[in-house]
């Protein structure tokens, strides 16, 4: 199939880039396989969104909750009907395998059903005046445009998490999508517009990070920015947003743990570890990065984990029998070799893997089992963002939950263990966002909320409720009926 130049969407309409440059669109597992070409937008086509935008909020804003609401549960039923053709296009663009595909979207099925319903459910407060004759509570009100600058790893997912909660709060929004995912996002934002959304509140900006990313930032009519991606252009973005006072979300890195205790089920904490380890080859936030074993089962539980990577299927997303596809690129593919080769250099054993995949045509590389790690190692504490699990044998718990806290991250967590003491003590203890009992560190739900602590956020949450008060406003409201002055703090006291 011939490729295409595709287009921004600026207001509903295709709008080419100003520049006139565009960039490649290339399947992660065969490389020679490009989807399409994509704009390489700059200053003057976010300048162009934002004013677009701030049309659009004008109009958008002014749509009440509840009929805003049917327009995403519209949406919703749009991507429920399409979920197979973006599952594919998904698994194509980014190396997702397809049964992970699917669960992306439907985690966007689910998040577009969830806005639904707060359409309904935008609460403020009512309170008792401290005077007679005064009703007193509170409202929610948008904030405004809304700048959401969204990673490739889940391509529909995580734009669904930061639009429908903007959009359902009568925001408008300007979208830039990763560059190794922008066929998803220009998916998703058209299903957007076709379920009845102004076409002005929802824009689409393609383009690198630090141009088109840098350039909503500091634009000083974006009232909102919600990032997801490193720590460290986390921080550059609260940095430049704070000098604003620029309202900023960011969910950053993780270095997740699972704890295997002694008394643990051994199947379902191998399966869980497999699973969350190297699902989406390795590529997610929450994704298991290290293992701590009790010494009483290390050898043998880790034995088993490197038996279980090797045989995972590395190839093509869309055949089914695929387990694991490619990374989703080559400087993300050069980037694991670093860390395996850190690790190497730290004195750690490679157990199982190690390489990359000379005989796939793409950017694949062999499910890594790291052993002898110690807490204190960069392989322990840094993000490798792919499919490499640092394993640390432990003897006390208590060693093990202070080693499990020894990151700057702290997003997701995991404890196996059959001991209700043990487990409520973990989720006491360990410092992290997230923490599952006898589950892998991935596997969050729409309706709860998402994000961590330390380096991995600044203290916004994704997922449930959270994104409806980052995306609004309280505005507090006094209504004196008394026909006469009263002060407060004055006349009653």
């Amino acid at each position: 199939m011939a490729r295409m130049k595709r287009a921004n969407l600026i207001g509903g309409q295709e709008t080419a880039p100003h520049s006139g440059a565009y960039f490649l669109d290339v399947n992660p597992a065969q490389p020679d396989d490009v989807l399409d070409e994509f704009p390489r937008s700059g200053v003057e086509d976010v300048a162009l969104a934002v004013r677009t935008a701030e049309d659009g909020f004008a109009v958008w804003r002014r749509v009440p909750a509840p009929a805003r609401g049917e327009i995403l549960g519209r949406a919703g039923e749009i991507l429920r009907a399409r979920k197979e053709e973006l599952s594919r296009l998904l698994a194509r663009e980014m190396g997702k395998t397809l049964r992970e595909a699917r669960g992306d979207v439907q985690e966007a099925i689910d998040t577009a059903f969830y806005a639904a319903g707060e359409g309904r459910r935008l609460f403020g407060r009512t309170t008792p005046s401290e005077l007679p004759s005064k009703a007193a509570f509170t409202t929610r009100r948008p904030i405004g445009v809304c700048g959401l600058i969204t990673p490739w790893n889940f391509p529909i997912a995580i734009p669904s998490w930061k639009a429908l909660p903007a959009l359902l709060c009568g925001n408008s929004v300007v979208l830039k999508p990763a560059s190794d995912a922008p066929a998803c996002a220009e998916a998703f934002v058209r299903i957007l517009l076709e379920a009845g959304v102004e076409p002005k509140a929802v824009n689409l900006i393609h383009g690198g990070g630090g141009e088109v990313g840098r350039a909503l930032v500091h634009h000083d009519r974006v009232s909102a920015i919600s990032f997801t991606g490193s720590s460290a252009v986390g921080r550059e973005i609260a940095e430049t947003a704070g000098r604003t006072l620029k309202r900023v979300s960011l969910e950053l890195g993780g270095k997740n743990a699972v704890l295997v205790a002694p008394d643990a089920d051994p199947e379902a904490a191998l399966d869980g570890v497999i699973w969350g380890a190297f699902g989406s080859c390795g590529q997610r936030c929450t994704t298991t990065a290290r293992l701590l074993v009790h010494e009483s089962m290390h050898d043998g539980f880790v034995a088993q984990v490197c038996e279980r990577a090797a045989a995972l299927v590395a190839g093509d997303p869309l055949d089914e029998k695929t387990d694991i596809g490619p990374l989703v690129n080559r400087a993300q593919l050069e980037q694991v070799q670093r860390y395996v080769e850190i690790a190497r250099s730290e004195g750690c054993k490679i157990a199982a893997g190690g390489r990359a995949r000379s005989d796939l045509p793409g950017f694949f590389y062999q499910p890594t089992v790291v052993v002898g790690v110690t807490h204190e190692m960069r392989i322990a504490r840094e993000e490798v963002f792919g499919p490499v699990l640092a394993v640390m044998r432990y003897r006390e718990i208590e060693d093990a939950l202070e080693w499990v806290n020894a990151t700057e991250y702290g997003l997701s967590s995991s404890i196996y263990t059959r001991d209700v003491n043990l487990a409520f003590r973990a989720i006491e203890e360990i410092e992290a966002g997230i923490t599952y009992v006898n589950g892998p560190t991935i596997g969050a739900e729409c309706h709860l909320p998402f994000g961590g602590v330390r380096q991995t956020g600044n203290g916004h949450r994704e997922g449930g409720w959270g994104p409806y008060e980052f995306f609004s406003e309280i505005k507090t409201v006094y209504v004196d009926y008394s026909g006469r002055l009263q002060r407060a703090q004055i006349d009653n006291r």
